[in-house]
Parts: structure tokens; C-alpha cells; sequence
């Protein structure tokens, strides 16, 4: 392995331990130097990858942010079959890694109010909805989703997501629900 790959091993290491324990003991309870130790690393060290813990946050928040441009690549998808395809890989995905299920908890807390700012800023601009909602209206406009007004239904779309990711982030055994039913929810 070269220096780049092992720097690089590294920085990821400090991310996904970051996000373990921001979730698990919430930001502003995890020391920098808890994330060092966990890694296992000095907290010198650590300070090369990330000059503070609200620069570790940021960076999370990004990753968190550019993972919702997901929903913008398959608008040629029939409706019905994007969300149960989407929601079928979300959840396949999250149970091979199971640091998404952290980073949608991560995402919801970062866009309390009380969180640094610059995180929150990005994580509140971080949003599905407005895509989703250009597939919810396509879906009325073919019949198979319920009326009502598409960036409403979007939201409710993703607050029942974001609501699963956090109850399997909590409970490693949770089976993912069938995303039928979750599709059924914006269905007639």
C-alpha cells in the first residue's frame, strides 16, 4: 500500500469513527480526543487530517449532502418502479454498510438548530425532495400516485425514510421493511 492509499485509509478511518461517535454520544459530547483514541491514533495526529471537530463535522455533513443527488439519475424510471428500486437499494446498501443508517442520523441532527452553523447550512440544504417531487407529480400525472401536492408528499416520503434509517441505526437486528409499503403511502 502506498503513503497515499495509507493517508487516505486513514482519513476514512477518522470519518466513520467520527460519525460512530457523533451519533452515538452526539457532537457536542465527543472529544476530539475520544475520536483519536477509537481510531486508534494521537490526537496530533489526527489534527494533520482535520484541524477541528467541527471540520470533521463539515466534512461528514458533505458526504451526507452529495449522497442525495442519488435520487437525480433515474428520471426516465417509471415512478413506482424508481422508489421500490431506490428504497430496495438504500436498504441492501445500508445493511453491507452500515454507516448510512449513522449518516441519516447524523443528517437529522445536524439540521437542529444548536449544531454549528456552516454544517448546518449544508445539511439543510441537503434535500430529496424537490427530485422526488418532480417523480411524485410524474406519478400523479400517470395515475399511480395519489393527488395532493408533490413536495408535501416528498417530504412525508422522506420523513418515513429518514424515521426507518434511524430505528435500524438503533436496532443492528431490524429487518428493512418491504419498500412496497412504503411506495403504498404515495399510492391511491
Amino acid at each position: 500500500m502506498t503513503r497515499k492509499e495509507q493517508k487516505e485509509e486513514r482519513r476514512n478511518a477518522i470519518l466513520m469513527t467520527g460519525l460512530t461517535l457523533f451519533v452515538k454520544r452526539g457532537y457536542y459530547e465527543t472529544k476530539i480526543s475520544d475520536i483519536a483514541s477509537a481510531v486508534p491514533m494521537s490526537t496530533g495526529l489526527l489534527f494533520h487530517y482535520f484541524e477541528s471537530k467541527e471540520e470533521l463535522l463539515i466534512e461528514l455533513v458533505k458526504m451526507g449532502a452529495a449522497a442525495t443527488k442519488s435520487t437525480e439519475k433515474m428520471a426516465d424510471i417509471p415512478p413506482t418502479v424508481f422508489f421500490e428500486s431506490f428504497l430496495t437499494r438504500l436498504f441492501e446498501y445500508s445493511k453491507e454498510q452500515p454507516w448510512v443508517f449513522n449518516m441519516f442520523v447524523l443528517m437529522g441532527q445536524a439540521r437542529r438548530t444548536g449544531m454549528p452553523e456552516e454544517a448546518r447550512k449544508i445539511a439543510l440544504s441537503a434535500s430529496g425532495v424537490p427530485e422526488t417531487a418532480k417523480m411524485i407529480e410524474k406519478g400523479q400525472k400517470e395515475g399511480v400516485f395519489r393527488k395532493g401536492d408533490p413536495e408535501l408528499l416528498a417530504t412525508c416520503f422522506w420523513a418515513t425514510v429518514q424515521g426507518i434509517m434511524e430505528e435500524m441505526a438503533l436496532n443492528e437486528n431490524m429487518q428493512a421493511p418491504d419498500p412496497r409499503w412504503i411506495v403504498a403511502l404515495l399510492k391511491e
